[in-house]
């Protein structure tokens, strides 16, 4: 059964945030903050796996294992990306199915033609609001429980303005959408005309650098979003930090510079304190 807080939180009404993982290092890290909630972020996690960029490379089966994994992995529940359902009618219900099997506690479908592209990224081609509306309602018909939720996606903004976006989210909310998802807007004025114009919660993706404003998460809830992705935010930091580091080793031999993050901690959190407690009872004495 999916994990209930996802709704809860929204029913609520207060304002939250969601920080992306793009790893299993990510998603210790998460666990040690705190956070309930996480995102399994199409573009970093398969990034982060293959060294491919989202542009519908990685199959279905692919993302479901990495999903299944963060599930595993992570104390907090999953909110899934599930990028267009990864075909038609049937590839959604299919998706929805696996998606739901393996624990995640919700899954995003977009509006791109198949295969699809990053949100953030020139080149996107959106299918008929329609044949969208259709792909949700299968979705909602084919998930099991009440706590997981459908979340739909239009990327609608860069080829139909805002009026395209506001016209097909509301399609999408009448097509059973519990949480509406309006891509890639690029302005505080916009945002704000999403959330006055429906009484579904909306979300933003605040991806670091990206078409959308990142203001602080207080402007973000005054706004009147219901919560705020952050896909981008772990990778990019990590990325940058990995620079430095390998920068520092290959032109001036540091090898142990300051900041690490403290490796016996490191060995907690992965998990090896129940390899040395199964070690201690099960192997043999040295």
């Amino acid at each position: 059964m999916a994990n209930p807080i996802f709704r809860k939180k929204l029913e609520s009404g207060q304002f939250f945030v969601v920080p992306g993982v793009q790893d299993m290092i990510a998603a210790v890290i998460a666990n040690k903050v705190g956070f309930d909630l996480v995102y399994g972020t199409g573009y970093w996690l398969t990034a982060s796996a293959y060294g491919l960029p989202d542009a519908g490379i990685a199959t279905y089966t692919e993302m479901l294992n990495r999903m299944a994994t963060l599930v595993k992995t992570s104390n907090a529940a999953v909110i899934a990306d599930g990028d267009t359902g990864y075909g038609g009618l049937l590839n959604v219900h299919h998706t929805v199915k696996g998606y739901e099997a393996a624990g995640v506690t919700a899954i995003q479908l977009e509006d791109q033609e198949f295969p699809k592209k990053c949100g953030h990224t020139p080149g996107k081609r959106v299918i008929a609001a329609a044949d969208m509306a259709e792909k949700i309602r299968v979705a909602v018909d084919s998930k099991e429980s009440k706590d997981f939720l459908v979340l739909a996606r239009t990327d609608a903004r860069q080829m139909e303005g805002m009026d395209g976006v506001l016209r097909r989210l509301e399609v999408y909310a009448n097509a059973g959408a519990d949480v509406l998802f309006p891509e890639a807007l690029t302005s505080e004025e916009e945002m704000r005309k999403v959330c006055e114009t429906f009484d579904k919660p909306i979300m933003v993706n605040c991806s670091n650098h990206g078409a959308t404003p990142v203001p602080h998460a207080s402007v973000l809830a005054e706004i009147g979003f219901a919560y705020a992705i952050y896909p981008s935010l772990t990778s990019l930091a990590a990325s940058a930090a990995m620079e430095k580091v390998l920068r520092d080793l290959k032109d001036n031999g540091v090898g142990q510079p300051d900041g690490l993050f403290d490796f016996n901690e490191f060995c907690s959190l992965i998990g090896f304190e129940d390899v040395w407690a199964f070690d201690k009872k099960w192997a043999p004495a040295q």
